[in-house]
């Protein structure tokens, strides 16, 4: 018994020590088939993964601003910020140098054309106005000298004409009379032929006479000519030094107010330096800035409002600069109403000029991006769900506020016009 239960127990042993290669293969090709399956499945997970549609970036729909296509008339505007400017702007400016010894008025005083405003010095100024004036007295003087010297030129020179031709009268006389006393048999021919030549000399001698009294005249208005044109010219420059010297005594030279004085007391201004700035403040015109991509439709004439913050004035354009500057048109508009109390110069203001009015188009308003005659895409608003979808929009002519759709929307669309550049990555969004 104890043998033979010996003898299983040892059978048992060696049976349960027995390798099996095959299971092994069997786990391994197992687990090569787990991982193989895994791999596959991560795979095609990957895939389907990659090929769903981002999810669309959520939008507060308070937070943007969406609007409405519509077909209808639309006025074309276009706006610019400027300010204020009178009409009429005098620049004082300095004729002379000269220190500033003081200021009379201070800007935003009412003036006239006579009103001192400043008061300036300079010496040599007042030094040269008395030497011009003392050389004008002298060339008067020796103007008054030369009429008196050559009146009594003139007047020997008569007394030789007039002697002369007396001394012809009788002579003449005299040989008239011989000639009748000869015709008588009274006189010799002697007699009668010396009174005749006696007579002609002095015919000679009186015309010579007249001839020098005519150039006498004459030399003697050439020399007061002379005379007088010094007399002018010292004149003249006496007028110029004076003018200079009261030019230091500075007046406003217009009826207005005083609107600046660029200087200060003790200061040196050269000649041409600005002074002081007058206007007259109830004739103003606004000075606005037009974008130079929108200026190209503004015309002279076309009517226009400027609002200047405490009511909006009627007006029109006056001028357009034909230079660009900045990037921007200078456009002047004059007022054809009357200013609203507070209106002043340099006073900002905004401008508003009408192109046109198109009578039947279709327009939205106008998105914070995109230039007129240009194609954007805007987010248009699905009506079926709460998304909105980019649409490529052709627009046209464009206003302060809304521009016309060429093509993209129709009537009914809704779109955002606020900047969505944050969005550009993506075709659509979710509004919430």
């Amino acid at each position: 018994m104890l043998d033979a239960c010996a003898g299983t127990g040892v059978d048992d042993r060696e049976r349960v020590d027995i390798a099996r290669p095959d299971i092994a293969e069997k786990k391994r090709k197992k687990r090569i088939a787990l991982a193989v399956a895994g791999g596959a499945a991560l795979l095609l997970v990957t895939l389907g993964l990659s090929r769903l549609k981002p999810a669309a970036p959520s939008v507060d729909r308070g937070t943007v601003l969406i609007d409405e296509v519509k077909r209808g008339p639309m006025l074309r505007q276009v706006r610019g910020l400027g300010t204020l400017v009178p009409e009429e702007i005098r620049w004082v400016v300095a004729t002379t140098e000269g220190r500033l010894e003081r200021i009379v008025v201070l800007p935003g005083t009412p003036v006239t054309s006579d009103t001192l405003i400043l008061e300036m010095s300079n010496p040599e100024v007042e030094l040269a106005a008395l030497d011009a004036e003392a050389q004008l007295r002298q060339a008067e003087a020796q103007l008054t000298e030369l009429k008196v010297r050559l009146e009594s030129t003139h007047l020997d020179q008569e007394g030789a004409a007039a002697r002369a031709q007396s001394e012809f009268i009788q002579a003449k006389l005299r040989a008239e009379t011989d000639q009748q006393l000869f015709d008588q048999g009274l006189i010799a021919d002697l007699t009668r032929q010396l009174s005749r030549t006696a007579a002609d000399e002095m015919a000679k001698r009186d015309a010579f006479e007249r001839k020098r009294l005519e150039i006498a005249d004459a030399a003697i208005q050439a020399q007061l000519a002379v005379q007088e044109t010094t007399v002018e010219q010292r004149r003249a420059m006496a007028r110029l030094r004076r003018n200079q010297a009261n030019a230091l005594q500075v007046r406003a030279g217009i009826t207005g107010m005083l609107q600046q004085v660029p200087v200060e007391v003790g200061q040196r201004v050269a000649p041409g330096t600005n002074l002081a700035r007058v206007a007259q403040p109830e004739k103003l015109k606004a000075v606005i800035r037009i974008a130079e991509t929108q200026a190209k439709d503004v015309q002279i004439g076309q009517v226009a409002s400027v609002d200047t913050r405490n009511g909006v004035v009627a007006g029109h354009v006056k001028r357009v600069d034909p230079a660009v500057q900045n990037g921007t048109v200078t456009v002047d508009l004059a007022m054809d109403g009357a200013l609203p109390k507070g209106a002043r110069p340099d006073l900002t203001v905004d401008g508003t000029i009408e192109l046109e009015r198109l009578a039947d188009i279709l327009y939205v308003g106008r998105p914070a991006q995109g230039q007129p005659e240009s194609t954007i895409g805007l987010f248009r608003l699905d009506p079926d769900s709460n998304e909105a979808l980019r649409t490529k929009v052709k627009l046209g002519r464009a206003s302060v506020n809304t521009v016309e759709v060429v093509d993209g929307l129709k009537v009914g669309d809704r779109v955002i016009l606020s900047d969505t550049s944050a969005w550009d990555a993506v075709d659509r969004i979710r509004l919430n």
